[in-house]
């Protein structure tokens, strides 16, 4: 039995084979997808997108809005039309610490457990990472403005088992006039060994436990000693005054993941330290 074929398409005129055209993929638009324009050569990673437009991010920060046209940007080194995500059914979110996202509840009232940190930028940096967990946990955390007289201060929170302290130091090292105050502190009072924990990070300062690829630099510039390090730091990267660097530093932060190992686990362990104590009722 013969079969019949049809050819109907496949020749142009002059009897050679036409092209086909290879189909588009569409990509969903997912927060983080990285896609390029290539008409400007713009490439970066999806941060937003409406139903007619998304916005890119590349790699020094720099934001551009591109329509959602066919075929206009090119994934993985195709060329690819990017759509609006569909919306996904609720679930578990999470907050900037990594944690379960609680959601619909009310802050806990504060317990009478408290986290000092050195500095206005430690707090705000918590605050922007582990805020979520405070507020539900009901801890507080509260500048010190200096370790300088660490022991007098924990003498006058006077802790005890239903009031545990845990203290956060920058550049908590050998050696330091950090590591001598954390252990003054321990001594302050006869409570302190059992309902103080003094952890810290290795760094000179809170900034440099933001990864240097957050705020778009290779490392954290070396200052010289006797050189307040944060002047030096907007100095030797053109930032201006430290205010205006701390506004480019703590704006970077999202998450955890921008910043360095020893920072989160010496923050982890403070909250899991307060959070631990006895409550006067007995209860948990």
């Amino acid at each position: 039995m013969s079969r019949t074929h049809d050819y109907r398409g496949m020749f142009d005129a002059g009897g050679t084979r036409a092209a086909r055209p290879s189909a588009v993929r569409e990509v969903p638009a997912e927060p983080g997808l990285v896609a390029e324009d290539p008409a400007s050569g713009f490439c970066g990673a999806v941060v937003a997108v409406t139903g007619s437009e998304v916005t890119l991010e590349d790699r020094f920060g720099g934001r551009r809005i591109f329509p959602l046209r066919p075929a206009a940007f090119l994934y993985e080194g195709a060329p690819a039309t990017l759509v609006r995500p569909q919306a996904k059914p609720a679930g578990r979110t999470f907050s900037a610490s990594g944690s379960v996202q609680v959601a619909n509840q009310r802050a806990r009232t504060a317990r009478a457990a408290r986290i000092w940190v050195e500095g206005l930028h430690d707090a705000a940096l918590l605050e922007r990472v582990w805020g979520h967990d405070l507020r539900v946990e009901g801890v507080v955390v509260e500048p010190l403005h200096g370790v300088d007289d660490l022991a007098a201060a924990v003498r006058e929170f006077d802790p005890g088992p239903h009031r545990r302290l845990g203290i956060l130091v920058d550049h908590l090292v050998d050696g330091t006039k950090e590591t001598r105050q954390a252990r003054e502190a321990y001594r302050a009072t006869r409570q302190a060994q059992h309902h103080v924990l003094v952890t810290g990070h290795p760094y000179v300062d809170v900034w440099q436990a933001v990864k240097p690829s957050v705020v778009g630099i290779e490392a954290w510039p070396s200052i010289p000693r006797g050189t307040d390090w944060k002047t030096g730091i907007c100095d030797a990267l053109g930032w201006g005054e430290p205010a205006d660097g701390a506004r480019r530093v703590l704006g970077a932060v999202r998450n955890y993941r921008d910043l360095e190992a020893p920072m989160i686990g010496a923050v982890e362990r403070l909250i899991d330290f307060v959070t631990a104590l006895e409550e006067p009722d007995g209860g948990a």
